[in-house]
């Protein structure tokens, strides 16, 4: 299957068959909306709500890449410093739900668009107030949604991970040499939690579908091995 995405401002033809491969066409995606050709520090933020921090949100605004999933929040000038205001990368699912940062210079973001529901049927329309202009790269199940689930200890006919742990994995995997700060992530302080508040004010159960104490696990032992010993948790 082909697909035009835009990469730096100019419309390419690609082939899906490869995203998801970190040397595929998500890697090169990626590196073409990052800071730095070669990314030093990455992060992904996810929608739990936070206090301010100064030093948290410098540290993600300071990243070559920064991921931000599904309904996120971003600073405003006036407001106080909490999780930085720059995006390069939107990971998302076809429920989002759109705040007023989800848009914001989308011209110069990849939207990437996790389907793990695709293997049980779901349609494959996006939401009706989607942008006409915005093109989305599907991220291949084979490659990310699959091995991430085997990593996890996932039954694939009932369970996935969230679109927030997708988007770690996304960014670990393709950048494995590069700093990586999570921050935005509430299941892993409650693990047992069975419905959560987002960033942006609004709230839902925890879906039956996703696992956040082996989420949480995962994503606390790439900060504990040596072998993923660039992992960092902004909390």
């Amino acid at each position: 299957m082909l697909v035009t995405v835009l990469v730096g401002g100019i419309w390419v033809l690609s082939s899906l068959s490869v995203v998801g491969s970190p040397s595929g066409l998500l890697a090169r995606l990626i590196h073409a909306y990052a800071d730095d050709p070669q990314p030093r520090a990455v992060a992904v933020v996810g929608n739990q709500p936070l206090p301010p921090d100064e030093r948290r949100a410098k540290a993600i605004d300071a990243c070559d890449v920064v991921f931000r999933v599904n309904g996120f929040v971003c600073d405003e000038p006036e407001g106080p410093p909490t999780v930085g205001s720059r995006t390069h990368v939107v990971v998302f699912n076809r429920i989002v739900r759109a705040t007023p940062w989800l848009f914001h210079d989308y011209r110069d973001r990849l939207y990437l668009l996790v389907e793990p529901r695709r293997m049980h049927k779901e349609p494959t329309r996006l939401p009706h107030w989607w942008p006409h202009d915005l093109g989305a790269v599907p991220v291949s199940n084979r490659e990310v949604t699959l091995p991430l689930s085997a990593a996890l200890g996932l039954d694939t006919d009932a369970a996935w991970a969230t679109t927030g742990t997708m988007a770690a994995w996304i960014a670990r995997t393709t950048f494995p040499d590069a700093d990586l700060y999570l921050s935005g992530f509430s299941f892993l302080d409650d693990p047992e939690q069975t419905s959560w508040r987002h960033a942006s004010g609004d709230s839902c159960p925890v879906g039956k579908e996703h696992h956040i104490g082996r989420e949480g696990r995962l994503l606390s032992s790439w900060t504990e091995s040596t072998e993923t010993g660039n992992t960092y948790l902004l909390r």
